[in-house]
């Protein structure tokens, strides 16, 4: 493709809550969450924080690396599960924010955690079909995991942004594959305000099969295996699930670990595996070549094949890095601040 990452960035909350914190409340067993989904804590957004808020810092971030003007972004997709409004766009909000113009194509995704690489992937295509000179791709969420529900432990927040153009870029796009089946392993209707999960049922037949899949036909097609990338991300629902379906595909831990994100900072559900992709260019060299899966439910992967180039070390220290915001002066909360801060506590109508 003649069209890539021109620039990108993240934004991570400085809140934090303890898997501790939340077992104590329910009376489960903490360390059982520590070991089998490899979690210690996660990102809490304040009141004043929401899907709109994070987009808007980590575009600014990816404007900065770019070194655009704000004004010839041709169109912003946002896609997340949290948009603040169910009738209203957060696309037109972040434009302005940004200082982009009103000439602009804006759009909210929605495709559970699939929502992030989607919005990418078409403002790509739209750069690549020279339909305009920069696009953005936004993955970004305030998830929430009903109290006491396993989903608690790791629903987070957080926020990633990708500058797609020609011109400068920092990372290619040498391939991209999707793969799509109807498994209902995760859902929420509309007037419900905790989504529901099958439990089990989200693994095997859900998030193995499809980020298996994906990896396998994108690698298949581009005629690699896991020993030409020097990194690989894929979407972190907890710690465990990426780990494991890198080892099914023949990656190496080292190879992981620095887009690895969820057992500090959660799953950040449309952002997970974009934020992990941000964090790996953060480091990458020149000629590094990274695949990147992600997976939302319903259910679908997004693949990508990115190779950094010489760019990339010019752009990494223009903006915060995502594992620095990630490990430097957090927060701790107790769980009834987090309650609190969550909408959990709820007053009853007179």
């Amino acid at each position: 493709m003649d069209s890539g990452i021109i620039g990108y960035g993240a934004y991570v909350p400085r809140h934090r809550i303890k898997v501790e914190q939340i077992a104590r409340v329910w009376g489960a067993d903490a360390p059982s969450y520590k070991r089998g989904l490899m979690l210690r804590e996660k990102s809490v957004p304040t009141p004043d924080q929401d899907t709109i808020t994070m987009s808007v810092e980590a575009s600014r971030h990816a404007i900065r690396r770019a070194g655009i003007d704000a004004q010839k972004i041709g169109a912003i997709y946002i896609g997340s599960e949290s948009h603040p409004y169910a009738v209203k766009p957060s696309g037109t909000t972040v434009a302005e924010a940004i200082g982009a113009t009103p000439d602009i194509h804006c759009a909210d995704f929605e495709f559970a955690c699939k929502a992030g690489s989607e919005g990418m992937f078409v403002a790509m295509s739209l750069v690549e079909a020279n339909q305009m000179e920069y696009a953005l791709g936004i993955g970004a969420d305030t998830s929430q995991g009903a109290p006491g529900d396993a989903l608690e432990y790791s629903a987070s927040a957080g926020a990633a942004a990708f500058v797609f153009g020609k011109e400068k870029r920092i990372a290619e796009c040498e391939h991209t594959y999707s793969f799509m089946t109807d498994t209902p392993d995760f859902w929420r209707r509309e007037y419900q305000f905790y989504p529901r999960h099958a439990g089990r049922f989200t693994g095997e037949p859900a998030y193995f099969k499809h980020v298996l899949s994906c990896a396998k036909k994108i690698m298949e097609r581009s005629g690699t295996t896991a020993k030409d990338f020097r990194w690989a991300v894929f979407h972190q629902p907890n710690g465990k699930f990426p780990m494991r379906a890198a080892k099914k595909l023949g990656f190496e831990k080292e190879q992981v670990e620095q887009g690895w994100l969820s057992p500090t900072l959660g799953n950040t559900y449309s952002g997970s595996s974009p934020m992990g992709l941000s964090a790996i260019l953060d480091v990458a060299s020149p000629g590094d070549r990274i695949l990147m899966v992600s997976y939302g439910s319903g259910a679908g992967s997004d693949g990508f094949i990115w190779k950094a180039t010489d760019r990339i070390k010019e752009v990494q220290g223009l903006a915060p890095q995502t594992r620095e915001q990630l490990e430097n002066d957090p927060i701790y909360i107790d769980y009834g601040t987090y309650a609190k801060f969550r909408g959990k506590i709820r007053k009853l109508a007179n």
